[in-house]
């Protein structure tokens, strides 16, 4: 690693630990369980102005969905500002602040946004529009991240993926790959404990035409759930130390999406 490199890598170490440290110090006793009805309610459009926003896609949740709420919204709009707030702090990006924009996966303004993310996958589904549509966002140079989800859920998430790339090899990623190593951050390790469970994260990967010379078009964080970590980054609900990793995999899969 450049001198340049490790100082960028300490520095952007310190300023997520010292953001994390006084967001939290202005938030204790706020806690964890704000109410489902504040949660994004739905599609959101936010005006396009060529800077960087986060996009989150919004789909009709599975019938096996437990609770009845809509999953793709877990942890939305906190989780997206917060995250906005560490990249503005760490890199040259200037990101759209006041949350992000919601979008089915049939909407054309979807390929205005390099990255974009899905929670719940385990109670994804899809019209055959939307299939289409996720395809074409795909391989015209989109990147899409799955996050929470675990155990059973992985059947549906394969199944609906599947629909959209049906000959995608589902290939695990290690701490080595050059998303956790390259783009941004040069992890340590990306084995850390999920906000929920014993269970051990587990990362997979699709790339381009499954030839791993190329483009990561898909990661999945399978056992984990980042969002979570981002939502409630300004409460006592996890040690900071967990909010950092969560956060530094969320720079790395946007870097690495804007620069492959």
């Amino acid at each position: 690693m450049t001198a340049w490199g490790r100082r960028r890598g300490w520095a952007a170490v310190r300023a997520i630990a010292a953001l994390g440290l006084i967001v939290i110090a202005t938030a204790q006793g706020r806690g964890y369980g704000r109410q489902r009805e504040e949660l994004c309610p739905g599609p959101i459009k936010i005006p396009y102005d060529g800077k960087w926003a986060f996009a989150r896609v919004a789909f009709e949740p599975s019938s096996e969905a437990e609770y009845h709420d809509l999953k793709w919204n877990h942890d939305c709009p906190r989780a997206e500002m917060h995250f906005a707030k560490i990249l503005k702090e760490l890199t040259l990006l200037n990101p759209y602040m006041e949350g992000g924009a919601v979008f089915t996966l049939d909407d054309p303004d979807l390929f205005k946004y390099p990255f974009a993310y899905v929670s719940e996958p385990g109670y994804w589904t899809m019209t055959p529009q939307e299939v289409a549509n996720a395809r074409a966002y795909l391989l015209k140079g989109g990147f899409l991240v799955f996050d929470d989800f675990r155990e059973y859920h992985w059947e549906n998430f394969e199944e609906q993926l599947h629909r959209v790339l049906p000959d995608a090899k589902l290939v695990p990623l290690d701490v080595h790959n050059p998303v956790y190593q390259d783009a941004f951050f040069r992890m340590k390790s990306i084995d850390f404990q999920p906000p929920y469970g014993d269970w051990m994260p587990v990362y997979y990967g699709v790339y381009e035409n499954n030839d791993p010379t190329r483009r990561l078009m898909v990661i999945a964080n399978y056992n984990n759930d980042i969002g979570e970590y981002w939502e409630w980054s300004d409460t006592d609900y996890a040690p900071i130390e967990l909010n950092n990793e969560a956060y530094k995999l969320g720079v790395n899969y946007v870097m690495y999406a804007l620069t492959h």
